[in-house]
């Protein structure tokens, strides 16, 4: 067996020479020696005098002001690099820097990307123009990354309880654009500690609901509050992921039920659907329960979820509500937890985006049919809130009875409902 053949220190440099002067590929041959470990050599050596150059002091042409600490390639302990930015004299200075020398060789001597020196001449010409509001050559000279990190942070400290792909869309939807890595990098710097999640076994079993209050998802999530045992009764409308109704109660009763449906129904109208488990405030395996009563009365079709996959748009949300209240705040009493709960559902309904819609829009957007109005306004670089939010639900106001006329025979709607008899 061939035994690994050892260099000397003045052999090893001898062959560098050799392979710097005439390329590897020639040196080995020459030198009868692997071609492999030549270049590996000669890669290395390359890569060491480019770091050097880099350093305060190097010898390369004169050019735009040198990045800042901030915004200079990771160290060594770095775990991972995070998005170069720039600021608007560094920008102007390296586009008059590529006027004189041509974009390769700006981008060879200066790290700038050619494709980032040309999308930063079309948008200043752009701008010279009138056909854009926004100069990239300028602007305050802060630090756009401390800038980006303080709005990321900002975010999260708002709402810790979401992750770095739903804080990236809530930016996004605020008209501030970054990358999902790039969050995540800020925030495993200053502490954050990803979830532990277990993947299992994936399903292509999907559907969703083509309209509005089609279907409605229904489910309890059982937490403690000082040791007293809490449920909360969630109703999520399957097409749009907007909760119409939600309540703390102090046991799975089949009267909570009633009631969270029935407020929900006065605020909201009629479903033409109800999904639930088999839980005994829902269903009665012997019999009718009164949740079932109800929906009978109201033609509203009753589904029974035998498998937590098939009610999984709720089982989703009951998570989201424990990662990101439950888990995050201390209640004082039963009292608070309701009001943070309202809270929390006003913020998940009208501020809070969706990953299943899109990442941009809220449940809100489709809810109330304006999610195509919102896209187009933050893709365009504006923010949603010119459109006008919809009217909050406690300030709506309801329309319990109507009497119209439709054809010549008049109807009479009760609760979002139309009684179907004639009136002579």
């Amino acid at each position: 067996m061939n035994e690994k053949r050892q260099y000397t220190a003045q052999e090893k440099a001898s062959a560098l020479g050799l392979g710097l002067s005439i390329g590897a590929r020639a040196a080995s041959r020459k030198l009868e020696m692997p071609y492999k470990t030549l270049e590996r050599w000669v890669y290395e050596s390359r890569k060491s005098k480019k770091a050097t150059s880099e350093r305060p002091g190097d010898t390369r042409p004169a050019g735009p002001a040198t990045r800042s600490p901030e915004t200079s390639a990771p160290s060594a302990t770095t775990r991972k690099a995070v998005a170069k930015v720039y600021t608007p004299s560094q920008r102007a200075q390296a586009l008059e820097y590529a006027d004189k020398h041509g974009p390769t060789l700006t981008a060879k001597e200066l790290g700038i990307s050619r494709f980032s020196l040309r999308d930063w001449r079309r948008k200043a010409a752009q701008h010279a123009k009138g056909e854009r509001t926004d100069n990239p050559l300028a602007g305050s000279d802060e630090n756009p990354a401390t800038i980006r990190d303080s709005r990321i942070l900002a975010e999260w400290r708002a709402h810790p309880g979401l992750g770095p792909t739903q804080i990236r869309n809530q930016l996004r939807r605020g008209g501030f654009k970054v990358s999902t890595h790039t969050v995540r990098c800020v925030l495993d710097a200053n502490g954050y500690v990803a979830p532990r999640s277990r993947r299992q076994e994936a399903h292509d079993n999907f559907y969703e609901a083509v309209r509005p209050n089609q279907l409605w998802h229904l489910d309890f999530l059982h937490r403690h509050i000082h040791k007293q045992p809490v449920y909360t009764l969630l109703i999520v409308d399957d097409f749009s992921r907007f909760i119409v109704g939600g309540a703390i109660w102090d046991g799975e009763r089949a009267a909570a039920v009633i009631e969270t449906f029935s407020d929900a129904i006065a605020r909201h109208g009629c479903p033409k659907m109800a999904m639930s488990d088999g839980g005994s405030a829902f269903y009665a395996w012997r019999g009718v329960s009164q949740f079932t009563g109800l929906l009978d009365e109201l033609e509203i079709d009753q589904l029974i979820a035998t498998q937590p996959q098939t009610n999984g748009k709720l089982e989703v949300l009951n998570a989201n509500l424990a990662k990101e209240l439950f888990n995050q705040e201390t209640f004082f009493d039963l009292g608070e937890a309701q009001r943070r709960l309202r809270a929390w559902i006003g913020f998940y309904n009208f501020r809070r985006t969706h990953t299943a819609l899109g990442g941009l829009p809220v449940p809100a957007d489709r809810y109330f049919g304006r999610a195509d109005e919102v896209l187009a306004q933050v893709e365009a670089g504006g923010k949603p809130d010119g459109l006008g939010e919809p009217i909050p639900v406690g300030q709506r106001q309801l329309d319990l009875f109507r009497i119209s006329s439709c054809n010549g025979q008049v109807e009479i709607h009760l609760m979002g409902r139309r009684i179907e008899f004639p009136i002579r």
